[in-house]
């Protein structure tokens, strides 16, 4: 099903972040799961989801994911944090929400 997200991934609490965009969440976070493609994800060994928001269109995803970018890292922790205070991963809940 494709729905447009932005998504952030670290490698363990507080560690490396990605922040990324997608059509398909559960797709990509798995290709990052396992390491599919060369990038900064699979050198830094970056692949839990600890963060995601659902939009309606793709530009609007876009848009977010250029915002959260630009971000420093404490407003992107306490972002995770607001919805996340253990950084779990959430590859499990949105794997079986689909």
């Amino acid at each position: 099903m494709k729905q447009p997200c932005v998504y952030i991934l670290g490698s363990q609490r507080n560690g490396t972040l990605y922040i990324g965009v997608t059509s398909n969440l559960v797709q990509r976070v798995w290709q990052h799961k396992t390491e599919q493609s060369e990038g900064f994800t699979s050198q830094y060994h970056v692949h839990k989801l600890i963060y995601y928001e659902v939009f309606e269109d793709m530009y609007h995803a876009i848009t977010r994911e250029k915002q959260l970018k630009k971000w420093n890292r404490a407003w992107k922790i306490r972002l995770i944090e607001s919805i996340n205070p253990y950084w779990r991963d959430l590859w499990e809940e949105v794997q079986t929400s689909n």
